[in-house]
């Protein structure tokens, strides 16, 4: 098991306090420290997946709860209507993201905003957020957009413009509860997911080519 490196600046302060407790002969007070240290790294966990499916495949870029699959027009990503699917993150899923499609990233901007519940339908338009814009190799763009929540103090995303990236890399994650939009081109794809639907980033496959055969599912999910 992996962990983000954005882990370590709240799990070693908490898990240095339950040292401290335990020297200072409080071992229920320091089992508590060292339980709630174990709970915030396991929130930045990064579990290895691997997807043998459909190369064509845009697969989830956050592990969740699809809460809305409909059809946007985004010209922050690029001309035409788009298919988005809304995933919902509670602090028990796994907050690390990772890229939907391989190709190279023709732009990235954080927005300031405020802290709704993610949830909330009008969070995408208000909230925090980064918007990470994919060029496929196939000329089509795909947006993610990493939404902060209620809980969540910071959006972070580690890709560069002009950067080549793979389907399914790490590319950033949200600390402490949100939501994660992935715009994908109504006119070159159809989506496989529908709303209810839990997906894994890296693994799920959430939309396809729309004249393209259909891609095996991962191991384990329902496409």
């Amino acid at each position: 098991m992996r962990f983000a490196r954005e882990a370590w600046p709240f799990v070693l302060p908490v898990a240095a306090l339950g040292v401290v407790l335990l020297l200072f002969g409080l071992p229920w007070w320091a089992a508590g420290g060292f339980v709630l240290a174990l709970a915030l790294l396991l929130f930045f966990r990064d579990p290895a997946r691997r997807f043998a499916g459909a190369g064509q495949a845009v697969l989830s870029a956050a592990d969740g709860l699809v809460t809305r699959v409909d059809r946007v027009e985004a010209p922050d990503v690029g001309p035409g209507s788009f298919h988005r699917v809304v995933t919902f993150l509670s602090v028990f899923d796994v907050h690390v993201q990772k890229t939907p499609v391989a190709g190279k990233v023709m732009a990235g901007r954080h927005t300031p905003g405020k802290k709704l519940a993610a949830f909330r339908h009008h969070a995408g338009e208000v909230n925090e957020q980064h918007l990470t814009v994919i060029e496929t190799p196939a000329g089509g763009r795909v947006g993610v957009r990493q939404i902060a929540g209620l809980l969540a103090r910071r959006v972070v995303c580690h890709l560069q413009e002009g950067q080549a990236v793979e389907r399914a890399q790490p590319m950033g994650l949200i600390k402490f509860g949100s939501r994660v939009d992935v715009l994908v081109p109504a006119a070159s794809h159809r989506v496989t997911v529908a709303k209810g639907d839990r997906v894994k980033n890296g693994l799920t496959v959430i939309a396809l080519p729309a004249e393209g055969a259909e891609a095996p599912a991962a191991p384990g999910e329902a496409p």
